[in-house]
């Protein structure tokens, strides 16, 4: 399934297109983060890495994960 991933350096926000239903559940907890009018629509550095997985957590589809980032040189 096709998906797009957004960094802060800390997490990837996933983000599956299919998946999402548009409920604007993210956008209204997070609006400095989830923006659907513009592109990119979602700069997770905007947002702390906590408030980012909180959200994540809410998100009813199933279409936003994320995944901790190896920060590992």
């Amino acid at each position: 399934m096709e998906s797009k991933e957004y960094s802060n350096g800390e997490i990837t926000i996933i983000w599956k297109p299919k998946l999402c239903i548009h409920s604007g559940i993210c956008a209204r907890s997070l609006p400095n983060v989830y923006k659907p009018k513009e592109k990119p629509w979602i700069t997770p550095e905007n947002a702390t890495t906590e408030e980012l997985i909180a959200q994540i957590h809410n998100c009813p589809s199933g279409a936003l994960s994320f995944k901790y980032n190896n920060n590992d040189d």
